[in-house]
């Protein structure tokens, strides 16, 4: 499977590369990052550097994985549709151009894209709707927790967690959700899904589903402990992907849930 990454100088970028670049049934053929980026010119893999063009460099793969921020992605992802090249996305905090060019990927190749690539996230997303379908009298709450050097809030894992908790619950999440409080609120409506976002230090990801009742509360939660098991997880995906017909996929198809 020939593989290009988008977003090669970040932190997702560097550990999708070195597992890559491991795996004998993989072959990484190109890498882009912004042209501002010191990894530009660099070697990443046997005759591979890093280069700025993202239509060149997509239209060199089978599927391309991409951790990068939404004008990358939507470059990448208009790319793909012109090249037929499937696509693997986990960027977060989308914006309309990038959802936008994401939809019209998935006309013309397969896409897949996820707010989080850990495989016992995905199964958290599953009993997270199931929990919230079988106790109905339950207030939903989510809590992430994540490093100080992460820019957008909520995640989007925390926020595809509570999108689970509304589909459990048969919510429309746009008019359910509360992102944190503050002031007179009043009391709690019964239909809210409160979503709450901490940063600080280090931390690597810690999200967690509350199912709270009068006289009990369930935890649902999930803590990450390496960065690796994100990118395993993606290129679990691409290898999954690549032979797909055209249209939007989810971690779920990948796993059979």
């Amino acid at each position: 499977m020939k593989l290009c990454v988008v977003g090669a100088g970040g932190r997702m970028g560097q550990y999708v590369l070195e597992l890559a670049g491991a795996a004998p049934d993989i072959d990484i053929v190109a890498a882009v990052d912004h042209p501002e980026s010191p990894l530009v010119g660099t070697q990443v893999a046997a005759g591979v550097t890093v280069d700025s063009d993202v239509e060149a460099a997509v239209a060199a793969a089978d599927v391309y994985v991409d951790f990068s921020v939404p004008a990358a992605t939507a470059a990448a992802a208009h790319a793909g549709a012109k090249h037929k090249v499937a696509g693997v996305v986990g960027t977060t905090g989308l914006d309309a151009p990038a959802e936008s060019a994401l939809a019209e990927l998935a006309r013309h190749a397969p896409m897949l894209l996820a707010a989080n690539f850990s495989l016992g996230v995905n199964l958290l997303m599953v009993l997270a709707e199931k929990a919230a379908a079988a106790l109905p009298g339950y207030d939903l709450e989510v809590v992430e927790l994540h490093h100080n050097k992460k820019r957008d809030a909520p995640s989007g894992t925390a926020i595809a967690l509570a999108k689970a908790l509304a589909a459990g619950r048969g919510l429309d999440y746009d008019h359910a959700r509360r992102y944190s409080r503050e002031g007179n609120v009043g009391e709690r409506p019964a239909d809210e899904i409160g979503v709450v976002a901490v940063r600080g230090g280090d931390v690597i990801g810690e999200h967690t589903a509350y199912l709270v009742g009068g006289t009990e509360r369930i935890e649902l939660s999930h803590r990450a402990a390496n960065r690796s098991l994100f990118a395993d997880g993606a290129l679990r995906a691409a290898r999954w992907l690549h032979d797909k017909q055209p249209g939007r996929y989810t971690m779920r198809d990948v796993l059979g849930l």
